[in-house]
C-alpha cells in the first residue's frame, strides 16, 4: 500500500510542476503590483478579479468535472463526441455571456463598485473570461492524455507572458491597472493558440444529445456547488470593501496571497488526487489506503503551514534590486498568512473527502456542502470585520473551509464510509496547533529568546511532539528503513 501511496506522491509532483513554476511565477506580480500600485488601485484589482472568479463558474457550468467523468469511463459516445458535445457548448454559451457582459460595461460598473474611471476593466475582463474557458475542455483532454509535458508547457507560457506583459505595459507605457487586464486578455489569447492543434486534432461536428443530457445532469450541481465554494475565496474581498476601504482590501489582498505556498499543495494534489483514486476505487484495500493518505497529506500540510508562518516574516524583507519583496506599506497585514495557510489545510481535507461522493455520483450534495462554508463566511466576515478589519476576514475564510470540511466528511461518510486514522490526525493538531499558538505570542512568552532560535526549536519542538504521542506506526519505520536502505 506504501508503494502506491509513494506512486501518488511522484504523481503529484509531475502534475504539479506546471502549478509549482505557473504560481511562482504569477507569486512574483504581487510584490511587482505592491510597488508600482497604491493600495487603493490594488483594491480595485483584487475587486474585478474577485467577480472573475464568480464568472468563471458559470461559464463553465460544471462542463469541465462531467467531461473529465465521462471521458475517463466513456458510458456514452467516442472520443469525438465526448470532447465535441461540451466544447461546442461552452463556445456558443461564453460567446453569449461574454457579449451581455462587454456591451453592458457602463452599467455594470457602479454595480460591482469598480469607479467609473477603471470601466474598461469590465470589458478586459469580458475577453477573458471567453478565451479562458474555450481553453478548460482542451486542457482537461491533455490531462486524460497523460500528456503532461504539453500541458506543463502551455500553463507555464500562459504565465511568463502575463508577467512580461504586465512589467511592460506598468513599467514601460505606465498602463496602470488598465495594463493589468490587457496582460490577461493577451496570456489567455496566447494560451489558446497553443492549444489550438488539440482542439483541431480533438474537434469534429458531433453534438450527441443524449450525452449532452448526461453531461448537464452531472455537471449542472457543480454551478451552486462552485459558486458557494467561490465564494468561500473571493466573497470577503467586496464586504471587506464595503466595511472598510479600497487600501485596507490592497494590504489584505497581498498577504492572502502569500498563502500561495499551501495553495500550491494542495493545487498539486488536486491535480494527481482524482485520477488516482478513480483508478483504485475498485482494489479491496483502497478505502484503508485513501485513509491512510489522508494522514501523510494533513502532515506534510503541518509542516508548510508551520515552515511558512515561522519565516514569512523574513521572506517578504529580502530585498532585491533594493527594495523589499513585500513593500513595506502591506506589512500590516503579514499576521493574516498562518489564518489563510490553516485554511488552505482544511480545503486540501474537504479535497481528499470529495473522493466517496465522486465516485458514488453523489454530486448532488456538493451545492449544500459548499453552501454552508459560504454562509459560515459571509456570517462571520458582517460580524468579524467590523471589529477586527482585514483579521475578521481571514478568521472567516478559515472557519467557511473548516465547515466545508467537516460537512463533507459526514455526507462522504454516509454513501462512502472510510475509516480514517482520527487519532492520528488528532495528534498532528494538538502539535501543529501548540507550536503555532506560541508562535502567535511568542514576545508575552519568550520574550528573552532569540527569534531565529525559538523558530527553530518551535521546528524540532513539532516532530518530538509527534514522537512523545507515538505517532509513527510500525508499517512506516519498516518502509522507511528499506527506503534508507535500499531494500
Amino acid at each position: 500500500m506504501l508503494d502506491k501511496i509513494k506512486s501518488l506522491g511522484a504523481d503529484t509532483a509531475v502534475y504539479g510542476v506546471s502549478t509549482i513554476v505557473g504560481r511562482f511565477l504569477n507569486f512574483l506580480l504581487v510584490p511587482f503590483y505592491t510597488n508600482v500600485l497604491t493600495t487603493s488601485q490594488y483594491g480595485v484589482v483584487a475587486t474585478v478579479y474577485s467577480y472573475i472568479a464568480f464568472m468563471n463558474i458559470v461559464y463553465m457550468y460544471g462542463m469541465e468535472s462531467a467531461f473529465f467523468k465521462y471521458a475517463s469511463t466513456r458510458e456514452i459516445g467516442n472520443d469525438k463526441e465526448i470532447f465535441s458535445t461540451p466544447f461546442i457548448s461552452v463556445v456558443l454559451s461564453s460567446l453569449l455571456f461574454s457579449a451581455l457582459i462587454f456591451f453592458n460595461s457602463t452599467r455594470l460598473a457602479p454595480v460591482v463598485e469598480v469607479p467609473p474611471e477603471f470601466a474598461d476593466t469590465i470589458r478586459y475582463s469580458a475577453l477573458m473570461l471567453l478565451l479562458d474557458s474555450l481553453a478548460v475542455i482542451p486542457f482537461a483532454a491533455l490531462r486524460l492524455e497523460r500528456k503532461v509535458k504539453t500541458f506543463a508547457a502551455i500553463k507555464i507560457i500562459n504565465i511568463v507572458v502575463n508577467v512580461a506583459a504586465n512589467v511592460v505595459l506598468l513599467v514601460r507605457f505606465h498602463k496602470g491597472v488598465e495594463g493589468i487586464f490587457i496582460s490577461g486578455v493577451i496570456a489567455s489569447s496566447v494560451t489558446l493558440v497553443l492549444l489550438l492543434p488539440t482542439i483541431l486534432r480533438k474537434l469534429g461536428l458531433h453534438f450527441r444529445k443524449d450525452l449532452y443530457k448526461a453531461l448537464l445532469k452531472f455537471g449542472l450541481p457543480y454551478i451552486p456547488a462552485g459558486l458557494a465554494a467561490m465564494m468561500v475565496q473571493v466573497i470577503d474581498r467586496p464586504i471587506l470593501l464595503a466595511l472598510t476601504n479600497e487600501s485596507t482590501v490592497g494590504i489584505y489582498q497581498a498577504n492572502y496571497r502569500l498563502g500561495i505556498f499551501m495553495m500550491l499543495v494542495v493545487s498539486m494534489y488536486d491535480y494527481a488526487w482524482r485520477p488516482f483514486f478513480l483508478t483504485h476505487a475498485s482494489e479491496p484495500n483502497a478505502k484503508q489506503m485513501y485513509s491512510r493518505i489522508l494522514t501523510y497529506f494533513v502532515l506534510f500540510s503541518s509542516v508548510v503551514v508551520l515552515l511558512v508562518s515561522l519565516y514569512i516574516d523574513d521572506l517578504v524583507k529580502i530585498r532585491v534590486l533594493h527594495r523589499f519583496i513585500i513593500n513595506p506599506a502591506y506589512w500590516s497585514g503579514l499576521g493574516i498568512v498562518p489564518i489563510v495557510l490553516l485554511g488552505y489545510l482544511f480545503n486540501g481535507m474537504y479535497v481528499n473527502f470529495m473522493a466517496g461522493i465522486y465516485i458514488e455520483k453523489k454530486t448532488s450534495h456538493l451545492p449544500y456542502i459548499t453552501g454552508i462554508g459560504a454562509a459560515i463566511n459571509v456570517v462571520i466576515n458582517l460580524l468579524l470585520i467590523p471589529r477586527f478589519g482585514m483579521f475578521g476576514a481571514a478568521w472567516a475564510t478559515f472557519f467557511a473551509y473548516a465547515g466545508m470540511a467537516i460537512a463533507i466528511y459526514f455526507v462522504s461518510q454516509r454513501f462512502y464510509p472510510v475509516h480514517y486514522e482520527l487519532g492520528r490526525l488528532l495528534k498532528i493538531g494538538i502539535a501543529l496547533g501548540i507550536i503555532v499558538t506560541a508562535h502567535a505570542f511568542r514576545h508575552a512568552l519568550f520574550p528573552g529568546v532569540h527569534e531565529q532560535l525559538f523558530k527553530l526549536a518551535a521546528l524540532a519542538g513539532f516532530f518530538i511532539m509527534l514522537l512523545l504521542m507515538r505517532f509513527p506506526i510500525a508499517e512506516e519505520t519498516n518502509f522507511l528503513k528499506r527506503m534508507r536502505f535500499g531494500r
